[in-house]
């Protein structure tokens, strides 16, 4: 029997060798392996709380624009009001609406599993701006503040939680996200960097009330106007033509904030054979007629199909379904010529489809109570109903607010009695001829807040903004849309 070559007591020293250093291999891999988990860890954790930070400042800055956009402040675009400041407020902005509700909006968002530790919420409108790093509005009350304010919000988070660098001593990383958002109005946009184009804006949902460009309360009309008021919006350059804020539902210091009565362009108390009080006007005045100016004569659109959003207590032909819900907003485009049209065959029904239409739409209860709520929402005065006195407007909500009796009295920043109309270039058409379907031109929106309906279906509305976009000579490319006609839009980040 031939000897072994290789001793058996040498292999198995050499095989402990070769066990002893796969164990070190593997302890080597098993730390790399631990280290690059730990590693993973953590910038998944920074990853989430970057983007839970994007998503609040994303959030705020919308939010803050929704009140840009409700507040009429873009109504008022030369700020011959002096009204900026209650928008971002003094004191670096902690009397401010839109800051309050920015920073409101911000908190309710975590970042990394706590309420961001600094929030900065900043304002710039054409060439000024607020202060930066704090939401102080000095440098913009008083001066020009341009078409289209813009609010940024910056989200900063110190300390955010790293599970496995506090090994090397790491208590915490900080991070921060920034974005900005735009209330666009398109009135005047020729000459806001647009290169003398007229940008149009296209609500998402439009109520079918076409009214003239006239504003029945302009401190410029002379008495009795009537066809001969001025109008809301320049047709040509969309501009607004009665500037500023008002209280007390009067114009004399701008539009925004002008109460005045919708009518029917209908004699009242002749259901079954309407015909046409007479041509587009504002302030309509015959002893037989009540309600007396201000008033302006709407006429209804032509509903299409479909109609959305109706509630549950709708009901009737698809022109009452539009009032109750949204109407098609293809039907209402800006500064198209002649694009859409009214439909003067919806007088033969009677005014009494508007009355419930609406009675529907706000959850108005008594339709004989003009003067004060009978459970919709309504505007805080001092005086007449329906004619706020302070700026910011507030809306407080009614008994019959869809959120519960619970909220009755209370503020709230957005309502359903707040709406958007077309208005159509009366001069094109003077005067649309009785019970037929004619072409109209649509150029601008107003928006307006309904304070009431009566039995013979005349709307107490205040304006809460307008916008222009020409009569078609100059408006260019795709409409801006949102829910309003002052569209909120979020700039940044791209």
């Amino acid at each position: 029997m031939k000897k072994t070559l290789i001793p058996r007591s040498r292999i198995r020293r050499t095989r402990t060798q070769e066990r002893g250093i796969t164990m070190l291999l593997v302890a080597v891999a098993m730390v790399a392996i631990i280290g690059m988990a730990a590693l993973s860890i953590d910038v998944i954790t920074l990853y989430l709380a970057r983007e839970e930070a994007q998503h609040s400042a994303d959030s705020a800055a919308v939010g803050a624009a929704k009140v840009l956009s409700v507040s009429g402040i873009t109504g008022d675009p030369t700020n011959v009001s002096g009204n900026w400041g209650h928008i971002c407020g003094p004191d670096n902005g902690t009397n401010g609406l839109a800051t309050r509700v920015a920073k409101a909006i911000a908190t309710q968002n975590a970042v990394g599993g706590a309420v961001p530790t600094t929030i900065n919420v900043t304002y710039s409108a054409g060439s000024a701006s607020s202060t930066a790093g704090t939401s102080d509005c000095t440098s913009l009350n008083g001066t020009a503040f341009g078409i289209n304010p813009v609010v940024t919000v910056q989200i900063i988070r110190t300390g955010v939680p790293n599970f496995f660098s506090r090994i090397w001593g790491n208590a915490g990383t900080s991070l921060s996200a920034t974005a900005s958002a735009e209330a666009f109005n398109s009135s005047n946009s020729a000459s806001a960097g647009t290169s003398g184009n007229i940008i149009p804006v296209q609500p998402r949902c439009v109520k079918p009330w076409v009214i003239p460009n006239l504003d029945p309360l302009n401190p410029g009309n002379p008495p009795g106007c009537g066809t001969n008021c001025l109008p809301f919006v320049g047709s040509t350059t969309g501009q607004i033509q009665n500037p500023g804020i008002s209280l007390n539902g009067a114009g004399a210091t701008g539009v925004i904030g002008e109460t005045f009565w919708l009518v029917p362009d209908c004699q009242h108390g002749n259901p079954n054979n309407c015909g046409p009080l007479g041509p587009p006007q504002a302030n309509y005045s015959s002893s037989s007629f009540n309600p007396g100016p201000p008033n302006l004569l709407s006429l209804p659109g032509q509903v299409g199909t479909p109609v959305t959003a109706i509630p549950s207590c709708s009901g009737g032909d698809p022109y009452e379904d539009a009032i109750e819900g949204c109407d098609d907003p293809t039907n209402y485009r800006c500064g198209v010529p002649l694009a859409n049209a009214v439909d003067l065959t919806k007088h033969n029904p009677g005014v009494n489809s508007i009355t419930s239409a609406v009675q529907c739409l706000i959850h108005q209860t008594d339709a004989t109570n003009i003067t004060s709520s009978s459970g919709q929402d309504y505007l805080n005065t001092s005086g007449s109903f329906g004619a706020p006195s302070a700026y910011p407007f507030q809306i407080l909500a009614g008994t019959s607010n869809p959120l519960g009796v619970g909220l009755a009295g209370t503020p709230i920043t957005s309502s359903i009695s707040i709406v958007s109309l077309p208005i159509y270039d009366q001069t094109a058409v003077p005067n649309p001829p009785g019970n037929s379907t004619t072409a109209v031109t649509f150029i601008g929106f107003l928006q307006v807040f309904i304070n009431a309906v009566d039995v013979n279906g005349n709307r107490s509305v205040t304006v809460l903004n307008v916008t222009g976009c020409g009569n078609g000579a100059n408006p260019t490319g795709a409409p801006v849309t949102g829910s309003s006609p002052v569209p909120v839009r979020l700039i940044t980040p791209p």
